[in-house]
């Protein structure tokens, strides 16, 4: 008999602590709460897109895919959109430290682009005045003379105003000191400024950009006058103003003119779009355009190869791009040639060869400040009619400002 009740009792424990298993294996475990993921604002960007947008034109030898590179793609956002909420956002209320975990990129937004300050000419033109300025003390010291006029025409020669413009601005002089009676030489140095407005004042020097349609500067010169530097100045200065951009990278020849201009569209957080060592020019320009158009950008901005004016290959490639941009859907509006102002006359050389190939709208004169030689700006709109738009006074972005023919008299003669 007790043998049977302590059969029961193992048999009774048995089961409650089967029963006690089975709960504890099938009971719910709780739910944790759901991580909120990383939000972008309307229009936001990720970390990818603080980089330029870029794409490549596949060259000559590119596979089937051409192995694209379009870091827009990857973006998935403008580059110059604004930066993303943080997880879950002040709006949100506090969150803990796991929510905000991931949140690095979405607060990774591009840096806002920096406001310039515009140099005067008077402060960037010190060679050149005082080459001037010797001669022009000189000139005060006395009344007009004969000397006077030999002297002037020296100081305007040496400042690369060039033989022809230069009798014909003193020619122009002597007919006005002579039917105003000037014989102080004060006020003929104040008739010559007066001149030299006169024939600087009358250009138009503005950028054109046409509405409603895809507009394409394309920049052309040759080697090392600052191609490629210019179009990164401009393009910033473009970004500045409101305006979508896209750098083209014309020049298929020298592999460090793309990466200095992806450089360049990386920092103005302009799209960006290039070609494979060797591909040609004018499918890579053309295939910016098209992208521009497609994604509704304002400007492209088309750099080109540096070569010889006196290459006629070079100048007939050169007139094949200028063709070709201007093709559905570019409006090409601008043809600026990139000039160095210390090569003076040499300058206006290249000024006719390249007016001859591509129809220039404008000159771009860098390293004005650099140079003693700033009468080249009289030589080329003198003899060729071509107006300056935009001169370098310096190395710094800010430093590329819209030629102003007053402001430039008058640096030149304070």
């Amino acid at each position: 008999m007790e043998l049977i009740v302590i059969l029961i009792v193992v048999a009774a424990l048995a089961l409650v602590a089967a029963g006690v298993g089975y709960a504890r294996r099938n009971k719910p475990r709780p739910v944790p709460p759901p991580t909120r993921p990383s939000t972008l604002k309307a229009g936001g960007a990720s970390p990818a897109s603080t980089r330029a947008s870029t794409a490549t034109v596949p060259g000559p030898d590119a596979g089937a895919d051409g192995k694209a590179a379009t870091a827009a793609d990857r973006a998935g956002g403008d580059g110059a959109g604004g930066g993303g909420d943080a997880a879950g956002g002040d709006e949100e209320g506090d969150a803990g430290d796991d929510d905000r975990a991931g949140t690095d990129e979405a607060q990774a937004a591009p840096a806002q682009l920096e406001a310039l300050v515009r140099p005067r000419f008077r402060d960037r033109l010190g060679k050149a005045r005082s080459l001037l300025s010797g001669y022009l003390g000189s000139i005060l010291s006395r009344g007009v003379d004969a000397e006077t006029w030999e002297e002037l025409e020296e100081a305007l020669i040496r400042a690369d105003v060039g033989v022809e413009t230069t009798m014909s601005i003193l020619d122009e002089l002597r007919a006005t000191a002579k039917s105003e009676q000037i014989t102080e030489s004060g006020a003929l140095l104040d008739a010559l400024k007066a001149q030299l407005r006169g024939r600087l004042g009358g250009a138009e020097r503005s950028l054109r950009l046409d509405e409603a349609t895809t507009n394409v500067w394309l920049f052309v010169g040759v080697n090392g006058v600052g191609k490629t530097t210019t179009i990164g100045k401009v393009g910033y200065q473009q970004r500045l103003d409101g305006r979508s951009v896209l750098m083209a990278a014309g020049d298929t020849f020298r592999a460090a003119a793309a990466e200095q201009l992806e450089t360049w569209a990386e920092r103005s957080q302009a799209e960006f779009v290039r070609g494979n060592e060797g591909a040609d020019p004018s499918s890579v320009v053309f295939d910016g355009i098209q992208r521009a158009a497609a994604r509704d950008i304002d400007l492209v901005l088309a750099d080109t190869a540096g070569r010889l004016h006196t290459k006629s290959n070079l100048m007939d490639e050169l007139r094949k791009v200028r063709r070709v941009a201007g093709r559905e859907p570019g409006n090409v509006t601008e043809v600026l040639l990139v000039l160095d102002a210390v090569t003076g006359q040499n300058g206006l050389v290249q000024a006719a060869e390249f007016t001859g190939a591509v129809d220039v709208t404008g000159v771009v004169l860098t390293k004005l400040d650099g140079s003693a030689k700033g009468g080249i700006v009289l030589a080329i709109e003198d003899r060729l009619g071509i107006p300056v738009k935009l001169v370098g006074l310096g190395e710094k972005i800010e430093d590329l400002v819209p030629f102003d023919a007053d402001e430039f008299v008058e640096a030149l003669f304070a």
